[in-house]
């Protein structure tokens, strides 16, 4: 029963707040077309329930130089200035609003990874595929990327074993808490996160 609600809750929220931020993504989105030469948005496949692919959408943080030999530098040395402030201040998140309201995505729930990971989850771990995933979750408010790969995992099979209207309120208000405090927010998937190999049953 709650799903049903969560869905409806999850779209009103995020249609109020993305009018709510409105101005400041469209702030963001003209500094980020100067900087990052005409591209504002970061795009990327990512498995949402059941693993179905979706499009997530975030700011684009980092530019794409490349060494001599024509390949990408490593993401810590393609961070921008800016990049890193909205990431700091986890404002490079907003955009994932339109993945709410187009249903992929719910505002809480076990954060989406690589589509390359899918195969390497043990059968526990694959459970965090049993929801929407979430712009913020369990395992975010919780050490985000300063954990590990089984901690966060055990976080995010918890949210799904105990998804409810007061947890996902219970997520939010140390979301916002984190937010204010730029608390376990200094690491992202894509720059200092170690790769995760796998421990499939």
């Amino acid at each position: 029963m709650y799903s049903y609600i969560k869905n409806i809750l999850d779209f009103i929220s995020a249609l109020l707040a993305l009018l709510l931020l409105s101005p400041i993504f469209v702030l963001i989105t003209i500094v980020l077309l100067f900087s990052n030469k005409g591209k504002p948005f970061f795009i990327q496949k990512r498995p949402g329930k059941n693993g179905k692919i979706f499009s997530i959408i975030k700011f684009k943080t980092m530019n794409n130089n490349k060494d001599s030999n024509g390949k990408l530098l490593p993401d810590y040395q393609r961070i921008t200035s800016f990049g890193n402030f909205i990431r700091e201040k986890s404002l490079d998140e907003i955009p994932q609003l339109l993945n709410v309201i187009k249903g992929d995505m719910s505002i809480v729930g076990p954060r989406p990874l690589l589509v390359s990971y899918l195969p390497l989850y043990s059968t526990e771990e694959a459970k965090r595929h049993l929801v929407k995933p979430g712009i913020t979750g369990w395992a975010q408010v919780n050490g985000r990327n300063a954990i590990s790969w089984k901690q966060k995992f055990e976080y995010d099979v918890w949210y799904v074993n105990h998804i409810s209207f007061m947890t996902d309120l219970k997520i939010l208000f140390k979301t916002i808490g984190k937010v204010f405090k730029s608390e376990g927010i200094s690491a992202s998937e894509e720059v200092t996160m170690e790769l995760f190999t796998g421990t499939k049953d």
